[in-house]
């Protein structure tokens, strides 16, 4: 711990992302990266990038991307914001609207940035248990708060809520922003931007990390009222006015000319979700219903952390998360059907 820090600094317990191996020939399903490539068109706009484009700085507003989502979602472009991942965007969307009086309310389980954003920007939290079915119950959220946040599906669980469901949580909760954290919704769910037009609370966060395979370029999204998405650029121009680079405008903006592709790569990963989950089911493994593009399943006799080792040993890495609740539990990133069936080879060896 140095001297230097601040206060703020030496108080934090930073976020532990996946790790990143580099060994050659690892099975790698703990990131939930899509084991795709991205669409052709691609790999054709990151070799027409224009150098001169890079020697100025990016259009600060991303405009042609902002229009171009504003068509693809049947929004106004005022309607959309980027950033550097859907990460950044949570983590501006926390400053503008989540930092409240009252405290935010998110899932005892859930994606585990979320504390870690509340420490960093001084944000009183408070944590709704997941019911026995590891099911969002918005019920439980029918109290005074500074807002909402509910990942759809869920993670670590994979756990998917109805879109009833989501518009009940906002007609409880009128005077509380509610975001939705999307970024597996491409995988199997029914996107909540269909209620934008409807509730002015609504805060819809999507990401092209997943379903269209751009992980490494690092774009998110943020769809919602024109006021809450004015409350993010104000945060962000206050903070970093050019946070798109050209080549993620660019490259974004291929593939989403190649809509064909994207339904094909997302429909393969949500068949291999189904055959692997029949498989572990087979081999006597508890698969919570998932409709992200990883499954959570328990282990039969249940020793998770034992079997995640094993399976490390053996050059398959998977997710182990050691925290109550669901320290019995694996996340498996779904890969291709041969990296599904290494894992399965690997599972039938140790069990």
């Amino acid at each position: 711990m140095s001297r230097y820090w601040s206060t703020l600094v030496k108080q934090l317990t930073p976020y532990v992302p996946g790790e990143q191996p580099r060994h050659p020939n690892l099975v790698k399903l703990n990131t939930n990266e899509n084991p795709y490539p991205p669409s052709p068109k691609v790999l054709e706009a990151l070799s027409s990038v224009d150098g001169d484009a890079l020697r100025r700085y990016p259009d600060p507003e991303s405009n042609e991307l902002r229009h171009r989502l504003a068509c693809y979602f049947d929004l106004r472009p005022d309607q959309v914001f980027l950033g550097n991942g859907s990460d950044e965007v949570l983590a501006l969307a926390f400053q503008a609207l989540l930092k409240q009086e009252l405290p935010l309310l998110f899932p005892d389980i859930t994606y585990s940035f979320y504390p870690v954003w509340c420490e960093l920007y001084g944000v009183q939290y408070r944590q709704v248990p997941l019911d026995a079915d590891f099911q969002v119950d918005v019920g439980d959220y029918q109290i005074e708060s500074g807002g909402i946040l509910i990942p759809n599906p869920n993670a670590p669980t994979g756990v998917l809520l109805g879109l009833e469901d989501i518009r009940q949580l906002l007609l409880n909760n009128r005077d509380s922003v509610v975001v939705v954290d999307e970024a597996y919704i491409d995988f199997g769910g029914q996107s909540a931007v269909s209620l934008i037009s409807d509730f002015d609370n609504l805060l819809v966060v999507q990401t092209v990390s997943k379903s269209r395979s751009l992980a490494g370029l690092r774009v998110g999204v943020a769809l919602g009222h024109a006021d809450l998405i004015e409350g993010l650029d104000r945060v962000k121009n206050s903070f970093n006015s050019y946070p798109m680079d050209v080549v993620a405008q660019q490259v974004t903006l291929a593939s989403l000319d190649d809509e064909q592709y994207f339904q094909r790569s997302c429909d393969k990963v949500v068949a291999s979700r189904q055959r692997l989950t029949q498989a572990l089911q087979q081999m006597g493994f508890a698969v919570l219903p998932s409709a992200a593009n990883f499954v959570f399943v328990s282990p039969p006799g249940g020793d998770a952390a034992s079997l995640f080792a094993a399976l490390r040993e053996r050059g398959v890495i998977v997710r182990y998360f050691n925290k109550p609740r669901i320290d019995q539990f694996l996340r498996i990133t779904i890969g291709t059907d041969e990296q599904c069936d290494a894992l399965l080879a690997a599972l039938q060896e140790l069990l």
